[in-house]
């Protein structure tokens, strides 16, 4: 039975029980605040159930988005390495409300599972709370459910109504026990049944949990009967399809295998010849699922709540298809195939199609520019440390704020190498940095300034330095009336060159020279529209106010800037020639290194566009054209057609420039002439959100040093490969092609070998018992190439327990296997683990193969020489 199919047979079961089907609600919780996500059923009923919401039903079921991946319910970690864990499920859930009770629900479940199912019941338990009689004749004497198969579960969480059976919203409200029904898969899994020693094994899995809003839960502790108790249910889809199809793990099931099988080919394409790794690709596919709805529902990747864990999960995605040779986008290629899959179920996915797509691959065209970089550092540090070993918190740090790496995404890495993250130590950077930056903003302050004056006459348009007069001076926030040597303050004058920063330009920095004293401006600020402060410390001497100085702007910045400045105009009007005219400002930052311009549009620039508005913008700065700025009213300025480029709140009088063949508003500092920009060159272009696009440029000398730097890296390069700088390109092609091809050759001599030793290698098993058992070290083989060696054994000696062992540096691998005549007395799981754990590790699989790692290559032959006394005592 389809996923599909499994999700209609259960709401239309429960519409033919008088049920309203109920669509499922967003992921972004809309009554809850205190949720990051919607995780269960019954959040979208959450007010229905405290009696602050009533709907025209009283009897609803639904197949609910949910996702567990931050906050509270964070299943994230263990996504890919167990056999249930998700970021994004569905829940199928049937709720009361104050209708019906334990009895309907409990035999509506039933009759669904046994009966439209068709499970068999022999194979269904159930549990219900210690002290709920009503539960347990329900299923006993109505149902028919052997005593056997009923457990009761108590307060089994250290405190009284604490249980795996009794359910409660908070610490007070409603509450209730809850009856849990699970599937036993069969006595060939390993545990025991619930409230059992062996209850996390796998044999015994919930499926189903029924619970009875039964009772409010007072400050004091006690339960007071509800008027009308209702039910609320939660079935996860992906666990009865997995007992519905006869898997045991829920990425076996038709959705999952779809999605799995479309991440192999999308990482196949990407990445070329990769290994493929099954944890890696349940990841993956587990994830588009995730990140396409919370996209669905309006989360856009960002740095902060709801959009910071997407981020993450995208990047842990993207993760993972690297760790399998993706080197370029991937993931994004599969929401294709996810709405193949659920589109009709939800069709709201089907209709994001494209936005979800293009979104998810602005993101992850962002990360894979500094994941090879991130990955390179984070496998140099941790190939250094022994087994156990902590990575250094300031390393985790530097990869999440250059390499953009989240810390859970650097632990998972250490986590499949059995290393941990001193995450104390990352924490304290982060606050480090935190502190750094208020610091450096301490000048930024100027809006908490109490200010009662003249305005600041502004005349740095026309000239770098003015004689003034101080008519202000603050120190630590307060006016005062004056500052001493060695002090920080802010200086207000009645006249200033100093430009405040407004509009994406920083403010100037320079000094104020006087007989009293000299005082060094760092920044200046706006403390009102028209009032300017000039922050920074008075070197030598003291300031008064009414004190004549002398304020000079720092000319190079000053300049620089300006470069910077106009050259922003200009390539404004050259992006929305080469792009088109969707091109809109979103943000800049224009000071004396650089232009950072950030704009809309919805994919990455190609390099032959990026040349092209190099060459526009250089062509307007080759024909020195004069600029001119003109002061006129808002409304003549949108009749000449001018644009606003940084975004600012103009009044009636704006001020209109015309700079090459560019005309915008803009109140800040240019050039006279075009061709004063000298030279401009584009060095970096990237995303930075949905649909926004960023550019870094470089004018004058830091464009032509820029020009210099990839001029010299480039005949570097060429002189390594010894040829042209023209031919580099070519040549280091051809060098890559050449070593792929070698590491093709040594796989390929690496599994000769591995077959060479294997024919050898079946001569040597011993009979212990009545049973062929082999269990040897091999050299100079990969780890990769024990699974080949071991099926070749198994066929030539046709039944037998095989443990095969390498040792590469530090790192144990090892593999056992048992034929199928054999598995019902030897299980290779619990041999391998028996082995691992003598050489540091530990690992796992199927009954008739199973694979384990180690770090202590010094026990491995001991481990190995064990394993006949292991087949004996069996």
């Amino acid at each position: 039975m389809k996923s599909n199919e499994i999700r209609e047979k259960f709401l239309r079961f429960y519409e033919s029980k008088g049920h309203t089907i109920v669509p499922s609600s967003s992921l972004v919780p809309g009554n809850d605040p205190t949720l990051l996500f919607t995780n269960s059923g019954m959040v979208q009923f959450k007010d229905v159930f405290l009696g602050q919401d009533k709907r025209p039903y009283t009897r609803a079921t639904s197949s609910q988005r949910s996702v567990r991946a931050g906050g509270k319910h964070n299943d994230l970690e263990n996504v890919g390495y167990t056999a249930r864990h998700h970021t994004f499920f569905e829940m199928l859930g049937n709720f009361s409300f104050g209708d019906y009770f334990k009895r309907d629900a409990i035999n509506f479940a039933w009759e669904l599972l046994t009966g439209v199912y068709g499970l068999p019941k022999e194979k269904l338990w159930v549990t219900v709370y210690q002290e709920d009689d009503e539960a347990y004749d329900i299923w006993a004497n109505e149902v028919g459910v052997p005593k056997e198969r009923i457990i009761r579960i108590g307060d089994n969480k250290g405190a009284r109504y604490a249980s795996d059976n009794f359910w409660q919203m908070a610490d007070t409200g409603p509450c209730g026990p809850c009856t849990e029904i699970f599937y036993d898969h069969g006595a060939d899994i390993w545990g025991g049944p619930p409230g059992s020693p062996e209850e996390d094994g796998d044999r015994y899995i919930e499926i189903w949990n029924l619970v009875f809003m039964q009772f409010n839960r007072d400050e004091a502790g006690v339960l007071h009967p509800l008027p009308r108790p209702c039910v609320d249910t939660g079935m996860g889809l992906e666990r009865i399809a997995a007992v519905l199809q006869h898997v045991h793990s829920n990425y076996e099931i038709d959705l999952f295998q779809s999605l799995i099988a479309a991440a192999q080919k999308a990482v196949h394409v990407a990445g070329g010849e990769a290994a493929i790794d099954a944890a890696s690709l349940k990841v993956i596919a587990d994830h588009i699922r995730a990140c396409a709805f919370l996209i669905v529902d309006g989360v856009i990747p960002g740095n902060e709540g709801r959009g910071y864990v997407l981020r993450r999960i995208v990047r842990r995605a993207i993760r993972h298809g690297y760790k399998l040779g993706a080197r370029t986008p991937f993931f994004n290629t599969l929401v294709s195939a996810l709405v193949a899959e659920m589109g009709e179920a939800y069709p709201e996915l089907a209709r994001a199609e494209q936005r979800v797509t293009d979104i998810l691959r602005l993101e992850e065209e962002r990360f894979f520019e500094t994941i090879a970089h991130g990955m390179e550092i984070l496998d140099g540090a941790l190939a250094g440390l022994p087994a156990g070993g902590v990575l250094d918190g300031d390393l985790a740090f530097k990869l999440h704020d250059t390499y953009g790496f989240p810390l859970d995404l650097t632990a998972d890495v250490c986590r499949e190498r059995e290393l941990n993250v001193d995450e104390a130590g990352f924490d304290a950077a982060m606050t480090r940095q935190r502190d750094q930056a208020r610091a450096a903003g301490k000048f930024h302050m100027a809006t908490a300034l109490v200010y009662e004056g003249p305005q600041t006459r502004f005349e740095g348009y026309d000239r770098m330095a003015v004689e003034a007069n101080v008519v202000a001076l603050y120190r630590d926030g307060v006016a005062v009336n004056e500052l001493k040597a060695g002090e920080a303050g802010v200086v207000v004058l009645d006249q200033t060159p100093f430009y405040a920063e407004s509009g994406g330009q920083v403010g100037d920095n320079g000094v104020l020279k006087s007989v009293h004293g000299e005082f060094l401006v760092e920044d200046t600020q706006k403390i009102q529209p028209q009032v300017f402060g000039h922050h920074g410390t008075l070197r030598e001497g003291a300031l008064t106010v009414g004190n004549s100085v002398q304020a000079s702007v720092n000319v190079v910045d000053r300049e620089r800037t300006m470069r910077n400045h106009s050259a922003t105009h200009l390539m404004h009007k050259a992006l929305r020639e080469v792009l088109g005219e969707h091109v809109q400002q979103k943000g800049s930052l224009v000071d004396a290194e650089k232009t950072r311009f950030d704009f809309a549009h919805n994919a990455p620039m190609s390099s032959e566009q990026i040349c092209a508005v190099e060459d526009i913008v250089n062509r307007e700065i080759m024909r020195n054209l004069p600029s001119e700025a003109r002061e006129m009213g808002i409304e003549d300025a949108q009749r000449l057609g001018a644009m606003m480029l940084f975004g600012e709140k103009y009044g009636d009088t704006v001020r209109v420039l015309d700079i090459g063949t560019s005309r915008e508003l803009c109140g800040g500092t240019h050039v006279s002439r075009t061709g004063d920009i000298g030279l401009f060159t584009i060095i970096a272009e990237s995303g930075v959100a949905a649909g926004v696009r960023r550019i870094e440029a470089l004018t004058g000398d830091y464009a032509l040093a820029a020009v210099q730097f990839r001029r010299q890296a480039l005949n570097e390069i060429a002189g390594l490969v010894k040829c042209k700088p023209a031919e580099a390109p070519t040549r280091i092609a051809a060098v890559l092609e050449g070593i792929k091809v070698q590491e093709k050759e040594v796989a390929r001599l690496q599994s000769k070998l591995a077959a060479a030793q294997g024919g050898d290698l079946a001569g040597q098993a011993q009979t212990v018992n009545g049973v062929s058992v082999l269990a040897v070290k091999l050299e100079g083989v990969s780890g990769s190439a024990l699974r080949e060696t071991l099926d070749q054994l198994k066929d030539q000696l046709k039944s037998a327990v095989i443990v095969l062992g390498v040792a590469e540096g530090e790192k144990v691998s090892v593999i056992a296997g048992v034929t199928a005549d054999l598995t019902s007395r030897f299980k290779a799981g619990e041999l391998v683990n028996f082995v691992a754990g003598q050489v540091g590790g530990k690992g796992g699989g199927r009954p008739d193969m199973a694979q384990a790692g180690g770090t202590q290559p010094a026990n491995l032959a001991s481990a190995l020489a064990s394993v006949n006394a292991w087949v004996a005592e069996r």
